[in-house]
């Protein structure tokens, strides 16, 4: 009877624990999430995670509260959602930058493939080559002649080393066999200003920023990095278009939670992103950002972040940028 009872406790334990995630995963949420966030409120990715958050608070009827966490190139806010208890109630609306680039550059105490489980790539947007409005440059092959009849007498803007829009250039002037100068500001938007002011010649620019600007006719905008012209400029050629095949420069933000999460909570989540992009008030509001909807499954979000850690490594390694 001892040994009964003993086999009996163990099956119920066994089967206890089986079901463990698929009940935690029904009664998800029953509490508030939080949505951290690597930047400082204000920018992109905070905006992008605000719709996100509100479209899920509505959705799952429990508020999902977003929590800024800046710092070391987002790295202390992917820190904190890789040691989270993966429970669904901390997720990570986080950017191409922190997953693919800080890791390469700086020590970080966290794996972008092993500590994460992505769940939507919510949207993405491309980068736009932009000239000073008084420069005698219409076009890319325009701009590539200028510059070469001045190698290494130009500069270039970014939003630093190592961020996208710098190995964008570095990316496209090693394709032209161009030289410039490498001039890194403390974001898109003061590298842009100069732009406009004629400090500097040009930069690839968030095309968020950089559309205002065109618009206003300050700057000129040549060739935008993606595979397909944006949506939002669709006036605009791509790189690839204007004879550099295959060039392809997208960031994106995405929807992530730690390691192990319940593939219940995964899909939860992941289906109410795809039915978000596809609402025309969530859309357009990703389109004043100057993104694109994505929402993709989290088999082709993961498949798409191991293509990108590896591309912008050797990337990095291209530009000469190297741990810190």
């Amino acid at each position: 009877m001892v040994r009964f009872a003993l086999k009996l406790v163990s099956a119920v334990a066994v089967a206890l624990v089986s079901t463990a995630p698929h009940a935690l995963a029904q009664d998800w949420p029953d509490k508030p999430v939080t949505v951290v966030v690597p930047f400082a409120a204000g920018g992109n990715t905070d905006g992008i995670a605000r719709m996100t958050a509100q479209h899920l608070s509505d959705a799952f009827g429990k508020q999902f509260v977003v929590e800024n966490r800046p710092g070391a190139g987002g790295a202390i806010a992917a820190d904190i959602v890789a040691k989270a208890k993966p429970d669904g109630y901390t997720l990570f609306l986080t950017a191409l930058p922190v997953m693919a680039i800080v890791p390469v550059i700086n020590k970080v105490r966290y794996d972008s493939l092993k500590d994460f489980t992505p769940i939507s790539n919510v949207a993405t947007n491309a980068f736009v080559l932009v000239v000073n409005k008084d420069l005698p440059i219409k076009t890319l092959a325009e701009f590539v002649a200028y510059v070469k009849a001045r190698q290494g007498q130009l500069s270039y803007g970014s939003a630093g080393i190592g961020s996208l829009n710098h190995l964008s250039m570095a990316l496209f002037l090693k394709r032209a066999g161009l030289e410039m100068t490498h001039v890194p500001y403390k974001g898109n938007a003061p590298a842009l200003s100069d732009v406009v002011a004629g400090h500097i010649p040009a930069m690839f620019s968030n095309l968020s920023d950089a559309l205002p600007q065109a618009k206003g006719g300050t700057v000129r905008m040549l060739a935008v990095s993606s595979k397909d012209r944006s949506p939002q400029a669709t006036d605009v050629p791509t790189v690839a278009e204007s004879g550099y095949a295959g060039f392809n420069v997208l960031t994106w933000n995405g929807l992530m939670g730690p390691a192990n999460l319940p593939q219940a909570i995964v899909d939860k989540i992941a289906g109410e992103m795809a039915k978000a992009v596809k609402q025309p008030d969530f859309s357009q509001r990703l389109d004043k950002f100057g993104v694109e909807p994505l929402g993709n499954t989290p088999a082709q979000y993961k498949a798409m972040l191991a293509e990108d850690i590896d591309n912008w490594a050797k990337a990095l390694k291209l530009a000469g940028i190297s741990q810190q």
